[in-house]
């Protein structure tokens, strides 16, 4: 991250938020697609996609392009927040960590506890609002729930959940989540911040007139390879967050690696 004063802090929280944003808007029909796979092709009965081609085509062909956008209401909020406060939760942390702004070097030590931090800290919102998105996703025309089971709108399914399973209800799936946040962010920011480093040492001597547009392709690059690093890392705790959260059986295990391994025995 680039050196900043006490001042300017906010502008991580900012920037966060804004990418929270625009990941909604251009991801969500991705993640609407995920999220059936993981759930309808880790069940022993019901439809099974081809893939995910196959299950985007199913949806466009049932619901419209509104299906690939079901729960976005919820996934808005939780992204917004979610991207806005480990930006700036990591941002800080790596600061103190380190005794100071950006130096030189990536040091590890500052920023795999950082990381780990900041995802910990949102996971606590990630997992109701996910838990909504979920659910809300994995109910389209293919769906085998019954129709008692089905929600007009997030705030419904938000309400329902916890007029029928409590409180805690709406944090089902929290320690899948915390650690996939935890773990996740720490692959992300490890990886975002070598990729930088390294990108920039290659960059040396470039005009100022370019200096710009390679900024922007160096963050590009960075964050891209930090997504890829990191989604590679926790896909299977994802998996085992989304059947924990749109299982409809309330004493459903919510150990993560008892449900990869009932997975794997399908």
């Amino acid at each position: 991250m680039e050196k900043m004063s006490g001042n300017s802090g906010y502008k991580e929280y900012v920037a966060g938020l804004m990418a929270g944003i625009a990941i909604v808007i251009t991801g969500h029909p991705f993640d609407t697609v995920k999220v059936k796979l993981q759930k309808h092709n880790t069940e022993a009965r019901g439809i099974k996609y081809k893939n995910g081609l196959h299950c985007a085509a199913r949806i466009l062909k049932t619901e419209g392009v509104k299906g690939l956008y079901r729960g976005a209401t919820s996934s808005f909020i939780g992204m917004a927040f979610e991207s806005s406060l480990v930006f700036g939760i990591y941002s800080q942390t790596k600061i103190l960590l380190q005794g100071g702004p950006d130096g030189g070097k990536p040091q590890p030590q500052a920023i795999v506890p950082s990381a780990a931090f900041g995802g910990a800290i949102i996971s606590f919102i990630l997992c109701p609002s996910e838990l909504v998105k979920c659910r809300m996703q994995v109910q389209g025309a293919d769906s085998v729930l019954p129709s008692s089971s089905r929600y007009g709108g997030p705030l419904e399914c938000a309400l329902k959940t916890v007029k029928c399973e409590g409180i805690t209800g709406i944090f089902r799936g929290g320690f899948t989540t915390l650690l996939r946040e935890s773990f996740g962010n720490a692959v992300f920011f490890s990886t975002y911040e070598y990729v930088r480093y390294h990108l920039h040492l290659q960059r040396k001597g470039a005009s100022s007139e370019s200096s710009q547009l390679i900024d922007i392709g160096v963050g590009i690059m960075s964050g891209g390879l930090g997504g890829i690093a990191c989604w590679s890392a926790v896909l299977p705790l994802d998996v085992a967050k989304t059947i924990i959260q749109t299982t409809p059986e309330k004493n459903h295990t919510r150990n993560p690696f008892r449900v990869l391994k009932s997975v794997l025995q399908l």
